[in-house]
């Protein structure tokens, strides 16, 4: 979800949808539009460095102009009659698991704390020193090789070497991607590009590095939008992600102009891009939404040649509207189609990239989940790139919703000194679960690996946030998509929450699924269970002790967002999970440290290892 500004989740009206509709697999191979639009570079990145931002102003003590402007509120959009609807529905039709035990020892586990809010907030370097603003939540992306790990959160990254030292200094996301700095502060402040959503890929084959952000522009003077939204790409140069990058724009305004298609109520931007690659195509799938009106026009898939990225020659791109595909049962568009990755020494498939998205639309709970393959992708590299889409059904475990009355987790009570500063204390948080969009993907041994939230019944509890993980075999035969399920199952911890879960997996098929743990007994922590197509998830494992609240200003009734009216912080919007090339498991989640914070915010995050047998 488009982390950046808070993004806060504002609904109006909670439609609460009473009638489970049974499943019956089938196949849908419609006309999608698909179009080509051109790719521009725009620059390159100057190499990263050690040099630190300035802390001589006191942003413990001043908070002028540290929160964004308000029209920066709208972006990580919910999805129309998807999965934050509190359920309402009958208990059978509620997934029931016995709960994930807690283990008491993590084998194969190492790691280091990563990036936190200060960080985030205090860098920046020459004009971009002091123009972060404070921001909730962190929206984690990781990516690694055999030598570095790179970490980015909402508006900064930081490049370390395996050993967790740092090689870089937090560098924000619009000095990287050289835009104009976030705001300039004074009397008179000025807003710059406003950027978000984070993620970030390694090419193992290639040994080049991939950073994707979705920016809008703004108004200098009120922080309003204007009507330009682009998503950028960064590709590294070398295989050393410190060194220069190649810089891509990407115009996602969809409105007839700059070449780009016309779509309703448009102009638009890209919401929350999900990433993935293939031996042939880097894609990038978003959910587009109106900038001014309401609306929402389904996924955007945007398929471009990796070598040319790689080379610095790419010039078009394809562009998929998969918003218009019909699924039986449904109403509302597709969305989040989480495009897949293949871990170093994996196998791609075959000209084809796949894709997974969720299908609770027009039910509390469903047993659906959409598979996708965008085929002829070895054309993408040609003058005549000919791709098409395909989708199929696939009936899975019941997976959907919020638990009754509440679309949130509780946390375990402590102390909260930015809440606790006013007067009337603010309550303590509940920290917000967001819906069930299909997180993280990666194709390993035949099989496709992802997670994604849900309402779920322990027996020992009630109603609360689990992880629901599915593992699909896909097959394209005579140019027909299918797809069964070889693995699912549920993580859950009895009367606690669990959430936002992404799975890493290597060559052998073996994986960690990372996600953050929190109830009336943890503080917000991070968490892993580890994974395959043949046991399914294990124990719950703590990677990182939570050591005190959520006190982070999204959720105070005081700072007046609309999510502090119900006492709900944002939290995510995601995590991050990734195999090395020597087949252990790297994963970063938020969690909170209890160590140096700011004024406003207090999150962090952990950045883990796992070596498996």
């Amino acid at each position: 979800m488009m982390a950046g500004a808070q993004k806060a989740i504002i609904i109006s009206t909670i439609i609460l949808l009473l009638v489970f509709q049974s499943a019956v697999p089938t196949f849908a191979n419609p006309t999608s539009k698909v179009t080509t639009q051109k790719i521009s570079m725009y620059g390159t990145s100057a190499p990263l460095s050690l040099s630190s931002g300035t802390t001589s102003f006191q942003v413990d003590q001043d908070t002028a102009s540290e929160l964004p402007p308000p029209s920066t509120y709208q972006v990580n959009k919910l999805i129309p009659f998807s999965g934050l609807q509190p359920v309402r529905t009958s208990a059978d039709q509620i997934p029931s698991t016995p709960g994930s035990a807690v283990a008491s020892t993590n084998p194969g586990l190492s790691g280091f704390n990563g990036l936190n809010h200060r960080d985030q907030r205090l860098a920046g370097t020459g004009v971009y020193a002091n123009t972060q603003f404070s921001l909730e939540p962190p929206d984690q992306g990781l990516c690694v090789s055999s030598s570095y790990v790179l970490e980015a959160v909402n508006t900064a990254l930081v490049v370390y070497d395996t050993a967790g030292t740092k090689l870089t200094a937090p560098t924000p996301l619009n000095q990287f991607f050289q835009l104009a700095p976030e705001v300039i502060r004074g009397a008179n402040p000025v807003f710059g590009d406003f950027a978000t959503d984070p993620k970030c890929y390694f090419d193992s084959a290639s040994s080049r590095w991939f950073i994707s952000l979705v920016t809008i522009s703004q108004d200098p003077s009120t922080g309003n939008f204007l009507p330009s939204a682009h998503q950028l790409l960064a590709v590294s140069k070398t295989s050393n992600p410190t060194g220069k990058w190649f810089l891509y724009s990407i115009d996602v305004t969809n409105d007839g102009t700059d070449g780009t298609p016309s779509h309703p109520n448009c102009p638009c931007f890209g919401d929350q891009p999900l990433i993935g690659a293939d031996a042939n195509g880097f894609y990038v799938s978003t959910n587009e939404f109106p900038l001014f009106v309401s609306g929402f026009n389904g996924a955007q898939i945007y398929a471009m040649s990796k070598s040319g990225l790689e080379s610095g020659t790419i010039t078009n791109l394809q562009q998929i509207s998969a918003g218009s595909y019909t699924i039986p049962n449904d109403v509302g568009p597709t969305y989040s189609l989480q495009p897949a990755t293949v871990p170093p020494g994996g196998s791609f498939a075959p000209s084809a990239e796949y894709f997974l998205g969720a299908l609770q639309l027009n039910s509390a709970t469903d047993n659906r989940i959409a598979l996708w393959a965008l085929t002829g992708t070895d054309s993408l590299a040609t003058s005549s790139p000919s791709v098409s889409l395909s989708m199929a059904v696939v009936q899975t475990e019941l997976y959907g919703g919020t638990p009754a009355g509440t679309t949130n987790a509780v946390q375990k009570d402590g102390p909260t000194p930015l809440g606790s500063s006013f007067q009337p204390a603010e309550k303590l948080e509940f920290i917000s679960t967001n819906d069930d969009r299909m997180n993280q993907v990666v194709f390993a041994g035949g099989n496709l690996f992802a997670g994604i939230n849900t309402v779920i019944k322990t027996q020992n509890g009630p109603a609360v946030n689990g992880i629901a993980y599915f593992i699909i075999t896909p097959s394209i035969s005579g140019g027909t998509l299918s797809g069964s399920i070889a693995k699912q199952g549920y993580v859950a911890v009895n009367n606690e929450y669990v959430m936002f879960p992404s799975i890493g997996v290597n060559s052998a098929g073996k994986g960690v699924m990372a996600f953050t743990l929190s109830g009336s007994d943890f503080f917000p922590t991070a968490a892993y269970v580890v994974i395959d197509a043949v046991s399914g998830a294990g124990p719950v494992h703590i990677a990182a002790m939570g050591a005190a609240p959520e006190d982070g200003f999204t959720g105070y009734y005081n700072f007046g967002f609309p999510s502090g009216v119900s006492r709900t912080a944002r939290w995510g919007d995601y995590s991050a999970a990734v195999a090395a090339p020597d087949g252990s498991i790297w994963f970063a989640n938020e969690y909170i440290s209890g160590g140096p914070r700011t004024l406003l915010a207090n999150w962090a995050t952990f950045v883990g290892n796992v070596v498996l047998p």
